[in-house]
């Protein structure tokens, strides 16, 4: 397929929220007490119950020439426009050739999970609300046709997050974003019937529950002295962990239609978690007790997982070993692994083996058809691609940044950056904010 044909459709992005993001949608109830940005000792922060996250941009290096990759962001200011400005964000996916993203949270958590453990539950849960009202007016409903809206849900009263997945998918929005393991934050566990009004709900909603890496398993750091480049590395494949975890979890039987995204997980990895998961079953099922119903964990896991890939070559080689129609590109736009203003060109470079019917589906049909996401009677299916986009896109520079500024790691230039290089400069934000 010719470069200017591709039609992508991103399904891990993220947003950096803007300051004034909670304040117009909080109930007058708890105003004055919405998440807000403070300057605190030269940074921007964002406090919410007298919670002060240690640093804001997230690794937001998007625009950066990669020497400047270990700059972190420390205010509005060392951070591309596009990252928080919603007309700005257009601009770059335009000149990315990108026609459609989903955006996880920020500041609340890619989950959002710092708002589950705020002991005022009602203040907690008008926040997640405010939030899903600010993403979905002000953010995906200010660019008609250009965004997937994502909501995040309160985990401890499961009632409200059954209410909260029907108010917004009234309002078509159909993925929810959790944690791939909430134990981690002290909730139940995904075996648990705790969450079982969640699942349903979302079954009935057709909405997808997205479990984005680092929001429960997370890599580990092998040790302090181990080059951050053996962490990085191992980011994707964390979420195998849990993954087999949810292929064995009892919600696939209770509510046949939920589906569920590894966002950001990579897909080069998972022929062989299906190949172990199918031999685990074949070998141990008689003492284990589990039961599939005369089928394979890997069916359940092709019916029901959505895998996403930024740029995974040896995945694109072996589509024929994972379901192709549950599998969707992403750009991880303002992130590190994020390939902009090169996407298109990657991706054209990475699948030209491939014919234009799967090129189609991994783009945009599949993220299309499971996100229930139409752009194209929106926008014009012939406005859609990446020729098309570009063409719009101009005026904008994609030129790398020199010198936005931000915390920087204290390295030995003689030696690589290490786990604990890294650890130790966000210790020190989270030491230099604290209220």
């Amino acid at each position: 397929m010719k470069l200017e044909d591709l039609i992508l459709v991103s399904v891990d992005d993220h947003a950096i929220e803007p300051p004034n993001a909670f304040e117009r949608h909080m109930p007058a109830k708890y105003k004055g007490r919405h998440p807000k940005v403070e300057q605190i000792k030269g940074r921007d922060v964002w406090v919410f119950e007298e919670r002060a996250t240690g640093y804001m941009g997230l690794n937001s290096v998007v625009g950066r020439p990669k020497e400047e990759y270990g700059m972190e962001p420390l205010s509005y200011a060392h951070m591309r426009r596009g990252t928080w400005d919603v007309k700005a964000r257009v601009d770059d996916m335009n000149a990315n050739g990108v026609l459609g993203s989903l955006c996880f949270p920020t500041f609340p958590g890619f989950a959002g999970q710092r708002f589950q453990g705020i002991e005022d539950r009602g203040v907690s849960l008008a926040a997640i609300q405010a939030y899903n009202d600010w993403h979905l007016h002000d953010w995906c409903n200010a660019a008609q046709g250009r965004f997937i809206p994502l909501m995040m849900v309160p985990w401890w009263d499961m009632q409200a997050a059954a209410a909260e997945v029907k108010r917004m998918a009234d309002q078509g929005v159909h993925a929810v974003t959790l944690s791939d393991n909430p134990t981690v934050h002290g909730y139940p566990s995904i075996h648990n019937d705790h969450w079982d009004p969640l699942w349903k709900a979302c079954a009935d909603n057709n909405v997808v529950v997205c479990c984005h890496i680092g929001t429960g398993a997370k890599a580990a750091h092998a040790s302090d002295e181990s080059p951050i480049d053996a962490w990085i590395t191992s980011m994707p494949i964390s979420i195998a962990n849990s993954a087999a975890d949810w292929i064995w979890a009892p919600m696939w039987k209770k509510f046949p239609k939920l589906k569920m995204a590894l966002s950001e997980g990579g897909i080069g990895w998972i022929p062989y978690l299906l190949e172990r998961a199918d031999f685990t079953y074949n070998h141990h099922h008689a003492w284990t007790n589990t039961n599939f119903g005369g089928k394979k964990p890997s069916d359940t896991f092709n019916k029901h997982f959505i895998t996403c890939f930024i740029e995974d070559a040896f995945g694109l080689k072996n589509l024929d070993s994972i379901n192709v129609d549950m599998a969707c590109w992403e750009c991880d736009y303002p992130h590190s692994d994020c390939t902009w203003p090169h996407s298109a060109e990657v991706f054209q470079k990475q699948s030209a083996h491939l014919s234009d019917e799967i090129i189609n589906k991994i783009t945009h049909l599949n993220a299309m058809r499971e996100f229930s996401y139409d752009p194209f009677s929106t926008l014009g299916r012939e406005n859609c691609t990446v020729g098309a986009l570009k063409a719009q896109a101009k005026h904008v520079s994609v030129e790398p940044a020199l010198g936005l500024g931000g915390a920087a790691p204290d390295r030995d230039p003689n030696k690589p950056v290490t786990s604990g290089d890294i650890n130790r400069m966000f210790a020190a934000a989270d030491a230099q904010t604290a209220l």
